[in-house]
């Protein structure tokens, strides 16, 4: 698959992901809005019907005052009223006192007589219920008089009382638990009553005050003057009432959680993906740059070989010798090359390296490897200054691998060096938080800042492609790093394009 191809895929994918995730989080909202929306609007009810209760409560406490136990009650059965009643006089100081007791049984027992066939006078039955009627409706004014005359106690008496007076607030708490219940919330909570101008009248003992969000108020006896209103507030604990309106959306937390895991595990494949194909893209460069370095000496071996078995060259021992030398030197120059793709191919395999450790003074040996690279410098017209200033060289290392990291680190300066300008190497050794550090420095190409990242991956080549101004397979860098982790060091690389760049190695001393 193409690389663009791997890309819309992706953002694909990714847009419907992220689009589902979007949707649940979005329902998740709605739900939420609407659990509390349906909790404000159930405890506003709650609240305005407690309070109404509690007005129902002090009406009942005035008519059990002031009207004590009065019965009324009407039944009507096979046509006729059966009546009871208890007449209450009024005195002059407003009392009330039972004057006579009437029962209407008479007149029942009347009423049956007349169906049996025996008048009593000259009353019929239908004067006789003229008469009942008559009394009921005397009756029903005097109870309404009575009634008014317990609303007024109320307007004018109730009032005045204390707000403390005027509530069971034990009761009052019943009425909250069971209005709550009744539409459907069974949450702790607290509560307390204010006063019209503010004052803290009661308060539950295990009142705490929460959030303002959470608290809701009702106006208790809502019709008495402003300044003898009361507020009733209930307070619910956050936590609480947060574990009450998210239970309803819990199912879908694993929901979520599954989309999340699926997101992320497309972000992984795809970059899995994108990085595979990148490999895959490093090592086509890697076969392609490998074939044409092992080609051009087995050509020139090839050649050479040929040109051996003329007979006017083994006449000429100067020529012989050449063509011998650049056999010779062409067969290191491929040895070299499949070395090198061993060594890397033994460490991926092993994961660690096979090193042969020993005591060395790294000054010498970094000496060692500037005296055998200073020809190959100066033939290219360049120049290789030290400055060896380490005053404690000695470090365990495998002599054979640390001195290919010195060589390697040399040799990539010299492949990366400007055309039209000679180069300049410089290497420093110095002791820093008891390690040994080792910098080689150039004045070539320079290193580009996306690419310094990945210049110690394998196959990764700065020069990628077909491209053969620059030899090598691209694991040169990946070499030197493997080897200085291996020997419990670490590399990094500096650089600035078109200035050089410069390699630090520290290695821990013995």
């Amino acid at each position: 698959m193409k690389k663009n191809a791997i890309w819309v895929v992706g953002v694909v994918m990714m847009i419907c992901c992220v689009g589902l995730l979007y949707l649940q989080v979005s329902y998740i909202d709605a739900i939420v809005t609407m659990r509390r929306e349906h909790f404000e609007e159930g405890v506003r009810r709650s609240l305005y019907q407690a309070a109404y209760d509690l007005e129902l409560d002090e009406m009942r406490y005035y008519l059990t005052k002031d009207v004590q136990k009065d019965i009324h009650r009407a039944q009507i059965k096979d046509g006729f009223i059966r009546l009871e009643h208890s007449y209450l006089l009024s005195s002059s100081d407003g009392s009330f006192s039972v004057e006579s007791k009437t029962t209407i049984n008479d007149l029942t027992g009347s009423f049956n007589k007349i169906r049996k066939g025996s008048v009593l006078g000259s009353i019929s039955v239908k004067d006789a219920r003229k008469i009942s009627f008559d009394v009921l409706k005397q009756r029903y004014q005097y109870q309404r008089a009575l009634l008014d005359e317990v609303v007024y106690n109320m307007l004018y008496q109730a009032s005045e009382k204390p707000m403390e007076q005027r509530i069971n607030f034990k009761r009052l708490d019943q009425n909250i638990k069971t209005e709550l219940a009744n539409n459907g919330i069974n949450i702790p909570y607290h509560f307390r009553v204010l006063s019209g101008n503010g004052k803290e009248v009661y308060r539950c003992s295990d009142y705490v005050q929460g959030d303002e969000s959470n608290i809701y108020k009702e106006l208790i006896f809502k019709n008495d003057p402003p300044a003898r209103m009361g507020t009733l507030e209930v307070n619910f604990p956050t936590l609480t009432l947060n574990k009450y309106i998210y239970s309803s959306v819990k199912f879908m937390i694993p929901s979520i959680l599954f989309t999340f895991v699926l997101l992320i595990t497309f972000v992984i494949t795809l970059y899995l993906s994108v990085r595979q194909k990148k490999v895959s893209e490093l090592k086509n460069d890697f076969i392609n740059n490998m074939t044409h370095e092992l080609k051009t000496p087995i050509s020139t071996i090839s050649l050479a070989a040929q040109m051996l078995q003329d007979q006017s060259v083994s006449k000429s021992p100067a020529m012989f010798n050449r063509l011998s030398g650049i056999i010779t030197s062409e067969t290191k120059r491929l040895y070299y090359q499949v070395e090198k793709v061993l060594q890397i191919s033994l460490f991926e395999d092993r994961k660690t390296a096979s090193l042969k450790m020993k005591e060395l003074d790294a000054n010498e040996l970094v000496t060692g490897v500037i005296d055998t690279f200073n020809v190959k410098i100066v033939q290219n017209g360049g120049q290789i200054s030290a400055s060896l200033e380490a005053e404690d060289p000695y470090v365990y290392v495998d002599e054979m691998h640390f001195t290919n990291v010195i060589f390697n680190l040399m040799d990539n300066a010299l492949k990366y060096k400007k055309v039209n300008e000679p180069l300049s190497l410089s290497v420093r050794t110095w002791n820093a938080n008891d390690n040994y550090m080792i910098s080689i420095t150039d004045n070539g190409i320079g290193i580009r800042k996306e690419d310094l990242k990945k210049i110690f991956d394998k196959f990764y080549r700065v020069s990628t492609g077909n491209r053969h101004d620059v030899k090598g397979f691209g694991l040169g860098l990946a070499y030197v790093k493997q080897i200085i982790e291996a020997h419990k060091g670490s590399i990094r690389a500096e650089s600035e394009p078109g200035v050089g760049t410069t390699f630090i190695i520290v290695l821990p001393l013995k």
